[in-house]
């Protein structure tokens, strides 16, 4: 579960720390200009450490023509995603970095490589722009000069740059430091390859056995995976039969195994597409989430799937969660690293004190989550991470600290590419889609343990 800082699923948006001065100048141009509204999006992400999906769904280009908007969205997202490309091909191009100050000037760079180097705009519009964008305001104009000479250069060096690019530039130096002592540098190198790529548009369904959209591909969970699309105009969006939901994000769910009739907490819930499988599997659900708004977006999730009646959604901090249960499933907030290949700004606002942080959180929600369990009940702990302090280290601490849950190797529910010998699940992003010629998931880990 994707969170920024917790305690029982608690959620708040990091401070700001960035220089709003580029935030301001794109504000004042980005009416006319879909660059400019992208430069302001990539400032809020990159500099003031915004999320980008909150700044995408509350930027300002609905104030654009629809074609202009769409256009400012998309070099907004390839920039985000290839930040660590860009900001590496732009370093080899000047003598040195630019002052931290320079923050609207750097936003302006960034798009405008990502449009030379990975979409391939109109080489002397991308220039030109870049070039207007800073003359237009005072406190960049200065700087119009060196984007001039270093984006013209990008354009004659575009080939060898990108000939050049080590697949670690995109990932944070901290971040492909742990994943090459974990993971082998191989495997480190295949998780950043596949963090440059777009992602596919995967679905879950609320009924097994309906036809699925057009140009969809079955996964093995049940849902669908379609190359991309606008949700609400996907086929059956209106009727509730689907909601979108990541393959692996599927899976910690299925390892309950058969839920029908049992009462089942989900505990930090939204967005709650493991709420509405429970409650599509006849389970009779309590969904547990501190942030009201968040909360109130599953409600209407459920209302649109048809899925309210079986889902009581209680607004509240897991830490505060009564009663017991048949089944507990704790999606418990973590560090989000095995959601970077859809989410690419998470590497960037992420620091090796977030994850010690959060893995303390999850072991306080285990025994949390123990005592909710009634004896004889399945207890199922995933984290959207591919950090081991989030997964693999507290199956140690469970084993140490609370006796009465007993490790329940999973030998079903999960495809057996992704089960360990410890008997717990791991997926990692680059990983192929078993029975299916798809390759491409979000990083999880999940374990099922017996109450007794």
């Amino acid at each position: 579960m994707t969170q920024t800082e917790t305690r029982g699923g608690a959620r708040r948006r990091p401070p700001s720390r960035g220089n709003h001065q580029g935030a301001k100048r794109a504000r004042e141009t980005s009416g006319s200009d879909p660059r400019a509204a992208a430069a302001e999006i990539v400032s809020a992400v990159c500099e003031d450490h915004q999320p980008l999906a909150a700044v995408l769904d509350g930027d300002d280009t609905r104030a654009l023509d629809p074609r202009d908007a769409a256009l400012a969205r998309a070099i907004a997202r390839i920039t985000v995603r290839r930040r660590g490309d860009i900001d590496w091909c732009l370093a080899n191009l000047m003598d040195k970095p630019l002052p931290k100050r320079a923050s609207a000037v750097r936003a302006i760079l960034r798009i405008s490589a990502a449009q030379l180097l990975f979409m391939r705009q109109a080489d002397h519009a991308a220039v030109n722009v870049a070039v207007a964008l800073l003359k237009g305001d005072g406190a960049t104009g200065g700087f119009a000069g060196l984007a001039n000479a270093v984006l013209r250069r990008l354009v004659r060096e575009r080939d060898l740059l990108l000939a050049r690019l080590p697949v670690e530039a995109n990932t944070p130096d901290w971040v492909w430091r742990r994943w090459v002592e974990i993971y082998g540098a191989a495997t480190a190198g295949a998780i950043a390859a596949i963090h440059r790529e777009e992602p596919s548009l995967d679905l879950a369904f609320a009924a097994t056995g309906g036809p699925l959209p057009e140009g969809a591909e079955p996964l093995p969970t049940g849902g669908a995976r379609l190359p991309t699309g606008t949700v609400t105009e996907i086929e059956g969006y209106a009727e509730g039969g689907w909601w979108v939901q990541d393959f692996a994000a599927q899976l910690p769910a299925l390892i309950l195994g058969d839920v029908a009739g049992k009462r089942v907490l989900d505990l930090c819930a939204a967005p709650g597409g493991k709420t509405m499988q429970l409650a599509a599997r006849g389970a009779k659900v309590t969904a547990v989430e501190i942030d009201p708004a968040r909360a109130e977006r599953l409600r209407e999730n459920l209302a649109r799937t048809r899925l309210s009646d079986r889902v009581e959604v209680v607004v509240g901090d897991a830490m505060e969660a009564g009663g017991t249960y048949d089944a507990v499933l704790l999606d418990a907030p973590c560090s989000a690293t095995g959601t970077m290949r859809r989410q690419p700004d998470v590497a960037w606002a992420k620091s090796k004190t977030d994850i010690t942080a959060l893995s303390r959180v999850q072991k306080d929600l285990l025994r949390h989550a123990a005592d909710r369990v009634e004896s004889g009940g399945s207890l199922v702990y995933a984290t959207c991470s591919i950090e081991p302090e989030e997964g693999e280290a507290q199956i140690r601490f469970v084993a140490k600290h609370l006796p009465a849950l007993q490790l329940d190797p999973i030998n079903e529910g999960v495809p057996a590419a992704f089960a360990t010998p410890e008997g717990t699940m791991r997926t990692l992003p680059h990983m192929a889609i078993p029975e299916t010629e798809l390759r491409g998931l979000d990083g999880f880990f999940a374990a099922r343990f017996r109450k007794v």
